[in-house]
């Protein structure tokens, strides 16, 4: 059987994938596809025919829908795992849906469901590296890891998040398939950690990222949410994500906007809303034509320079009394 596997290049989509390769889930000469972490209609690239297989891991079904179709209709069997809004699901056969949009769950716990646990330190990567600190604490105490370890494991999650964003391949320090080789071969990791040069590579990079946004101050501001705008420059678009989850945990109870100058001139948006809140964040953001996410994060790919205004007034207005 010939085996596909289309997986967001952010820590979620990577530690997914780890995990299902350790376990046997997927066969060795795996034919993946990913991209930069908005790149997120990836089936497009898949041709699959009768008998091969597909799994999609951490990618919208609702951007995929036309193309799962496409897949199913020529005889493949698709398995999704994902966390995101997945509109209306395809009743086939040979489509299998392990898809949760709970505020507390990402695709990577969602397959250490599926494995009952079998690879858990990778799934603790991954929900850190998507916010959900919580979760991540609570799974690592499961399992009894110690202090020294879940520290270890946030940075990387951390880390893996911060390389998938970009415009494009050119603004990330690894590609996700790259990064994806560079992590099969460690079961832990703790291993990857102490042993990889790439590890040193995103550490460092990273640092010097935030140290450039250190003195970043809100663009706008009202009750209930800030928005930053960000400089149109690679790194500004390398720490969009990471600095939304920093920023929002600064401040849990406004919703985060982070606006970042791509280099077309356009702008893409970040947006955190914390628990509780009038509005979830991939509801406001599914009000833009490329819009998507999950109800604590989620983003809009594209934005007009003359639209930012008028937009931030919308944003301010439908967070305008916090979460309470």
């Amino acid at each position: 059987m010939i085996d596909h596997c289309a997986f967001n290049g952010d820590a979620d989509g990577l530690c997914a994938l780890q995990q299902l390769r350790l376990a046997g889930e997927l066969d060795r000469e795996v034919r993946l596809i990913s991209g930069v972490k908005r790149d997120i209609e990836l089936l497009r690239r898949i041709t699959a025919a009768h008998g091969e297989r597909v799994t999609v891991l951490d990618v919208a079904h609702e951007q995929n829908r036309e193309d799962t179709r496409r897949l199913l209709d020529a005889g493949a069997r698709v398995r999704y795992f994902d966390h995101h809004y997945a509109g209306d699901l395809p009743r086939h056969p040979a489509f299998e849906s392990f898809i949760d949009t709970a505020a507390h769950v990402c695709t990577s716990i969602l397959v250490d469901n599926y494995l009952s646990g079998r690879e858990h330190r990778w799934a603790v990567v991954a929900a850190f590296g998507d916010g959900l600190a919580g979760p991540a604490r609570a799974l690592a105490e499961r399992h009894g890891l110690n202090t020294d370890e879940v520290v270890a494991l946030e940075e990387l999650g951390q880390l893996l998040n911060y390389n998938a964003y970009g415009d494009s391949l050119e603004d990330l320090h690894f590609d996700p398939l790259a990064l994806a080789g560079e992590l099969l071969p460690y079961r832990n990791p703790m291993d990857f950690i102490r042993e990889s040069a790439s590890f040193i590579t995103l550490k460092e990079g990273h640092a010097a990222d935030m140290a450039a946004a250190a003195d970043l101050v809100p663009w706008r501001e009202g009750n209930g949410a800030r928005l930053y705008r960000l400089p149109p420059q690679p790194w500004a678009r390398r720490v969009s994500g990471v600095l939304a989850n920093q920023l929002a945990a600064q401040a849990p109870h406004l919703a985060i906007g982070l606006l970042s100058a791509k280099a077309n001139g356009e702008w893409g948006f970040s947006l955190r809303v914390p628990d509780g809140s009038q509005q979830t964040a991939d509801a406001f953001c599914r009000q833009f034509p490329t819009g998507g996410g999950r109800k604590r994060a989620a983003g809009i790919n594209r934005l007009a320079e003359s639209d930012l205004p008028a937009f931030a007034e919308r944003l301010l207005a439908g967070y305008s009394s916090g979460c309470c």
